[in-house]
């Protein structure tokens, strides 16, 4: 997962991933109990990403001395839950969720998000 993701967030554009300077990507299995509460989720396989931090449109670029970086968290097993319900590749699935959290920093609008997508060479 982390190789795909890593490939993935290569294939976006630059105008986009240049502006990740010192978001920090995790993946995890699952999200865990405290996310799961905050989000309402109802199993752990309701969230496949979550964005963790203070986006660009919040003042990101004024981030205080000791404040924790932000973070983008992919969790594997919902993701590939995900993939084998349905028929995207698991290349997009994973790119499409970057992209979403990714947009969460930038404060990026879905028809933005969904450009960005569009843009990726596959």
């Amino acid at each position: 997962m982390e190789a795909l993701a890593d490939s993935a967030f290569a294939a976006l554009p630059r105008s986009f991933t240049r502006l990740c300077e010192g978001v920090v990507f995790h993946v995890e299995d699952f999200p865990d109990e405290e996310t799961m509460d905050e989000m309402s989720c109802e199993t752990a396989f309701d969230l496949l990403g979550l964005f963790r931090g203070r986006g660009l449109t919040e003042g990101a670029h004024l981030a205080e001395t000791g404040a924790e970086p932000n973070r983008v968290y992919l969790y594997r097993r919902p993701i590939l839950d995900y993939w084998c319900e349905g028929e995207d590749t698991l290349g997009d699935i994973v790119i499409h969720v970057l992209v979403h959290e990714i947009g969460h920093h930038f404060g990026l609008s879905d028809e933005e998000m969904e450009a960005i997508e569009r843009s990726v060479v596959r």
